[in-house]
């Protein structure tokens, strides 16, 4: 049997986002927020504010969801172009916004059950002492929000690769769920100490954690179809097919298109003709769709006259 080298017909499987600059920025935050973790779960029991040991808590389970960031960038590189994964690891990546998405979901479950604790049962607290480690907590919360934000290099083979970066939105979403919780803080402590309002505590972990827990599902919203493989949108569908059966005699019997990391696409498509031509000829149909990263064409030919598909 005649060797041939197969290299020009075989199909690319690294569909990882290119983000290194997002990866080692990720890791400056961690220790960031970890540091203030330690500060504000201690100063927030010393001091006797809700607020602001919710927010420490919150930070610790932001430590863990950076964790699971950097985990989830190592993991994809390494195993880029490991065999083992039918269309490569660019879906770790989303696993791992979405298990961020399910840890901040937890935070906000946590945050409500001790608030509510709270209020039933007020605790005496250090308003002075406890406002400047909230609004030191709120700075550093800043600043890690500065390195995440829009943090993504740009790759010409990776075009668009950025915007769907859910690992970097997922670490993004934990920085500014802890922003919100440490202005929240600020503004409950100030609410106790000028006005005597001391349940503002309490009450403001409550409304943290409602918004916290719409981030949450957003980010569930976002990264589950993927995991799921739902099909790209009808609209997108619907061109896709177009550009098909717009070329004399071609029909579309299957049509599967769904999301492999990033902005890639894969898609297999079975095509129904009476005059079968060379698969580049229906995939050169499909070049104005750079999305498209993987297609697997099936070609049957209709020996019938007419042929015709059920849609």
């Amino acid at each position: 049997m005649p060797t041939h080298n197969l290299k020009d017909w075989q199909h690319p499987h690294d569909f990882t986002i290119k983000n290194k600059k997002g990866e080692r920025r990720t890791h400056w935050v961690l220790i960031l927020t970890a540091v203030t973790m330690v500060v504000e779960i201690v100063a927030g029991s010393v001091y006797g504010s809700m607020a602001l040991l919710a927010d420490g808590w919150h930070m610790g389970t932001h430590v863990a969801a950076f964790v699971i960031t950097i985990f989830a960038y190592r993991y994809t590189r390494k195993h880029a172009h490991n065999p083992a994964y039918a269309f490569g690891t660019g879906k770790v990546n989303v696993l791992g916004g979405f298990a961020s998405a399910v840890a901040l979901a937890v935070v906000a479950l946590v945050m409500s059950v001790e608030s509510l604790q709270r209020i039933i049962h007020p605790q005496v607290i250090h308003f002075n002492e406890a406002i400047v480690v909230a609004v030191i907590g709120l700075g550093v919360n800043l600043v890690s929000a500065f390195l995440l934000k829009d943090n993504h290099e740009h790759d010409p083979h990776h075009d668009n690769d950025h915007h769907h970066d859910h690992n970097l939105k997922a670490a993004y979403f934990h920085v500014l769920a802890d922003a919100l919780t440490s202005l929240l803080a600020i503004v409950a402590l100030a609410s106790g100490k000028y006005f005597g309002w001391d349940r503002m505590d309490p009450i403001m972990g409550i409304v943290g954690a409602l918004i916290i827990t719409r981030w949450s599902f957003g980010l569930m919203k976002q990264t589950s179809p993927i995991l799921l493989d739902a099909s790209i949108g009808s609209a997108h569908h619907a061109k896709i097919m177009q550009a098909i059966e717009q070329d004399p005699d071609n029909r579309i019997s299957d049509l599967h298109v769904w999301n492999v990391g990033g902005n890639h696409y894969a898609a297999i498509i079975s095509i129904v003709t009476h005059f079968p031509k060379p698969t580049e000829h229906y995939k050169k149909l499909l070049s104005d769709f750079s999305e498209l990263s993987h297609i697997s064409i099936e070609i049957n030919e209709c020996k019938e006259e007419p042929c015709s598909t059920v849609s």
